[in-house]
């Protein structure tokens, strides 16, 4: 099957993006030296201590590792954009990848166990070289989507297989997200055994630089 990139709506393939001089995928071929990294790695000093790190994902030896990546912080901070620079570059160099959301992908697998489609539509999220599951965190789960959660991070562990997990919740507090520590603590467990985090601070990227201009 050839190697794409699913951001919830288009699918994007390998050679579609490297044939795209202004889309994410330059951004990725560029990423080192663009305006974009400048202010990235300016924006607090988490960043720049972590630059050398995150530059490194880049040459995608993390995927060939089944190495998974924790980025956690506020909202806002960049952790949605870095994930998806490193999955276009993962793109460009012929890897199957897949974006969702969290709670996206836990819907589709709700609703495949209604028309006992679950084994098929797990595979959808456990076969890509990598996967990357964006804004964990932001929703607490019930059981049912924490389990089904827990099937896609275990299966992935067993299969030696790369997750980019993008949360705003630090792991002390995932007891609350889901559902329980127990299931928390499963999950966590198998992420962090092969894994870097990447701790980002500072304000919201979004936030405007001077919010409240005098007044003329």
């Amino acid at each position: 099957m050839r190697p794409r990139l699913w951001n919830g709506s288009p699918i994007w393939s390998w050679k579609r993006v490297a044939a795209e001089p202004s889309s994410a995928g330059s951004n990725a071929r560029n990423y080192r030296s663009s305006p974009a990294s400048t202010r990235f790695f300016a924006h607090h000093k988490s960043r720049s201590q972590n630059k050398n790190r995150v530059l490194r994902l880049l040459d995608l030896s993390f995927i060939a590792n089944g190495t998974n990546l924790v980025l956690i912080g506020n909202p806002g901070v960049g952790k949605t954009f870095l994930s998806k620079i490193v999955g276009w570059r993962a793109c460009q160099s012929n890897q199957r990848v897949l974006f969702t959301t969290a709670m996206d992908m836990l819907n589709h697998l709700l609703a495949s166990q209604v028309d006992h489609s679950l084994v098929r539509k797990l595979k959808a999220y456990t076969e890509p070289a990598l996967l990357i599951c964006d804004e964990l965190g932001y929703l607490a789960l019930d059981q049912q989507s924490s389990n089904l959660f827990y099937q896609v991070i275990s299966i992935r562990h067993s299969q030696k297989r790369s997750t980019i997990i993008t949360t705003n919740t630090p792991f002390s507090d995932w007891g609350n997200i889901l559902f329980n520590t127990t299931i928390a603590t499963a999950i966590a467990d198998r992420l962090v055994e092969n894994s870097e985090i990447f701790l980002f601070g500072g304000d919201s990227l979004r936030k405007p630089k001077n919010p409240n201009p005098p007044a003329e």
